[in-house]
């Protein structure tokens, strides 16, 4: 990806009247204070953005300004550094903690930097010579004396570096995120101006409340609406508690999207909290339910922010709402969340601040990778002890994560809302659960085409093609996998949720990708060895609704394939050992042991990355804090690294001439690109060696556009590179699309 270069880099004259080089520092200065102030640091927030753009008072930077060139960044030919100075001024000013504030100055461009390294390094800029600037300060008033807020204090105390660490992360995002909208204010007023006003969380509230009693009232008086009730009172019930960490520990099926907004914002309200910042695992989710939370809290209120957004189904409002979460209710991906925890680059970093003080809902929390669960935990801990938010962890299979001996990075003092969770398991339960052992695809085959409606799920999207190959390309048999682009698999969920509702044939292969709150109901699923959360969520696929009369059969079994049974093992193994002393794998019990063995026994993955080890304080005044913040961004990635090769695959008649742009664009820009991602499929490295450049027209680093889809793309299961000779052609797709 190319250096990030943001255009507010050539501020010190404004074209505005009354927008000159002081008013913006002292506009940056009121504008961080503010933000800042949602933990307790406005005079560190003011600090800094009263000194972030000291250098620009250089004869050499004001010289600068009168060359014509489209160079903005101090990254680019020819520019002059003017973060140095502030930075420098800080760390002189004030005595070891000015340093922390060096940190976020010196970055407000370019990104954090490490503290030491061969490259950039912030130690190096400290001992950069600068120009002269020191006449500016005679402009400017004195910002206030600087004081650790409480928590900042006892992280000191306690020598904890990373503590230390995320406030300047948290700072920073103070600084650019005031930089970024005051320099928008002077230099395109017209977009400052577009920016949304949203309503109260009161005002919300209030409408969302009333909306769910009016569903309430049509729902009727069954079984299931009754506990769906009862779980949304506990849910407000348990509102009224001080802010902390809470569980949720629901069935699928037991209204756990609802209730848990019913609880954020009730929350929200009791302790004077700001926002809800919905996190979820895949953008099928997110999807899902922001649709929810819109039919009762209004659309143009809840705040998408994911890869797979429609360019033409998003309000400029939306778009500018998602580069700072300047909303109230923020639905996002866990991907999107905790790399922006760890992210050292001003666009990511600029949200942070607006998390401070709120309610982030954790859905589906089991799915946190055991490689970042320490780093992951630690921040989550701090967000809520130092922050001032609250962290709902809402799930149908709860991971075993609280704080206990032997699992000491666990979370501490985490509450369950469900007064008896296992009594709930039991009054939602709609499935029996059998094992089959050893199945081939030929076994497989005959049992799926039994049914009329069937789902499914294996671990690979090799096996998935195979599986599909073996029952036949037929009306009403769908595959689903990541080698599907987006576009392709959206266009698959909506004609298999049309089967399923006219009770037409419909049987399913798919891999993981339709699991964890894709909203599809069959009387029947298979499902391949896992972890007893994967066979969790396939459950609740199964009878979903309770239409049956009977419980739904959900079945395990052992692939034939060798390489698909190795995609899980390390879930599967501990499965597996579970499914050895409990019989029924869905039960609260044996959900507990599952992740005992998953996360307790995995201790030498619990940082595996050395995340946590990027960070660190040293008994030396003139550079007392060796924060590697460039070296831990790089490294934190939750989707592993072999994946991050992307292939765009010309769908319709508006995306085909989308890619024909791309195409002819020497750097992409970030708007195109974005557009672009609801056609991307990943592929692993290896395949990115040997088709880039032959079957991939290479766009930029690691992203291309698929030569010959006739090809190597087929309309029932996507992307295939290894296919030779003519396959199904994409126009065979497009003619299914149901929209324009």
């Amino acid at each position: 990806m190319p250096r990030e270069t943001p255009y507010w880099a050539h501020v010190g004259k404004f074209p505005a009247e009354g927008h000159g080089l002081k008013e913006h520092l002292l506009a940056v200065g009121r504008r961080a204070a503010e933000f800042a102030a949602a933990f307790q640091a406005r005079e560190w927030g003011e600090s800094a953005g009263l000194w972030h753009d000291l250098g620009k008072y250089s004869s050499e930077f004001q010289h600068y300004l009168q060359i014509p060139t489209d160079a903005s960044a101090e990254t680019s030919p020819g520019h002059v550094d003017h973060s140095t100075a502030g930075a420098q001024h800080a760390a002189r000013r004030i005595p070891i903690l000015g340093h922390l504030l060096s940190y976020a100055i010196a970055g407000h461009h370019a990104g954090l930097l490490d503290g030491r390294s061969e490259e950039a390094a912030q130690e190096k800029r400290l001992k950069k010579p600068c120009a002269v600037w020191e006449h500016g300060l005679a402009e400017l008033p004195d910002p206030p004396d600087l004081q650790p807020p409480d928590f900042l204090r006892a992280a000191f105390g306690k020598k904890d570096a990373f503590a230390i660490a995320f406030f300047v992360r948290m700072l920073f995002s103070c600084l650019v995120d005031a930089d970024f909208l005051d320099t928008e204010r002077a230099m395109n007023p017209e977009k400052f101006e577009t920016r949304p006003r949203f309503p109260s969380l009161g005002t919300l509230a209030a409408s969302f409340f009333q909306s769910l009693e009016k569903m309430e009232h049509k729902a009727g008086t069954e079984d299931i609406n009754a506990v769906r009730h009862q779980i949304r009172r506990d849910c407000e019930h348990a509102a009224d508690q001080p802010p902390g960490f809470f569980s949720l520990t629901v069935p699928t099926g037991g209204g756990k999207t609802l209730s848990s907004m019913a609880f954020a914002l009730r929350h929200a309200l009791r302790h004077d909290l700001r926002r809800v910042v919905y996190v979820a695992p895949f953008t099928t989710i997110i999807e899902q339910n922001a649709g929810v939370f819109r039919e009762h809290l209004g659309r143009e209120v809840v705040l998408e922010h994911h890869c797979n957004l429609d360019p033409e189904k998003e309000s400029e409002a939306a778009r500018l709402a998602s580069e700072n979460w300047d909303a109230p209710v923020i639905v996002t991906t866990s991907v999107q969340f905790y790399e922006s925890l760890f992210a050292n680059k001003p666009s990511r970093c600029r949200k942070l601040h607006r998390i401070a003080r709120s309610v982030i809902v954790l859905d589906e929390a089991q799915t946190l990778p055991v490689n970042y669960l320490k780093p992951c935990h630690r921040a989550l801990e701090l967000l809520v002890r130092d922050y001032g938010c609250t962290v709902l962890l809402c799930t149908a299979t709860q991971p075993e994560i609280r704080r206990r001996p032997g699992f000491e990075i666990g979370l501490e003092g985490v509450r369950e809302i469900m007064p008896d969770p296992a009594k709930l398991y039991h009054s939602l339960e709609r499935v029996e659960v059998a094992r089959l052992g050893l199945q081939n695809d030929a076994q497989l085959r005959e049992r799926i085409l039994a049914e009329k409606q069937a789902l499914c799920i294996v671990n690979t999207t090799r096996h998935a093609r195979l599986l599909f190959d073996a029952i036949g390309p037929a009306p009403g048999h769908f595959h689903l996998s990541a080698r599907m682009c987006p576009a392709h698999r959206h266009l698959r969920l909506w004609q298999i949720r049309r089967a399923l509702k006219s009770g037409a044939v419909c049987r399913v292969i798919s891999t993981q990708v339709v699991e964890a709150g894709v909203d599809l109901d069959f009387p029947v699923v298979y499902r391949a060895m896992a972890g007893l959360d994967s066979i969790a969520q396939a459950a609740g696929r199964c009878n979903r609704r309770n239409k049956l009369g009977r419980p739904g059969g959900v079945y395990i079994f052992t692939s034939e394939h060798a390489s698909a049974n190795r995609y899980f093992a390390d879930t599967a193994q501990c499965a597996a050992q579970v499914l050895e002393i409990h019989a029924d794998p869905l039960s609260l019990e044996a959900n507990e042991r599952f992740f005992r063995l998953y996360y307790w026994d995995q201790k030498a993955r619990w940082d595996a990355h050395h995340i946590l080890e990027n960070f660190h304080l040293e008994q030396n005044r003139d550079f007392p804090f060796n924060f590697s913040f460039e070296t831990a961004a790089r490294n934190f990635h939750l989707i592993d690294d072999a994946s991050e090769c992307a292939v765009l695959i010309p769908w319709g008649r508006k995306d085909r001439t989308l890619c024909q742009r791309l195409r002819a664009m020497s750097a992409p820009d970030r708007e195109t690109l974005r557009q672009a991602q609801r056609l991307a499929v990943r592929v692993f490295p290896a395949e990115w060696a040997r088709h880039a450049g032959r079957d991939i027209k290479l766009i930029y680093d690691n992203l291309g556009i698929l030569e010959s889809p006739q090809t190597h793309y087929d309309a029932h299961t996507g992307l295939n590179l290894e296919a030779e000779g003519p396959g199904m052609y994409l126009t065979r797709i497009i003619h299914e699309r149901p929209w324009k």
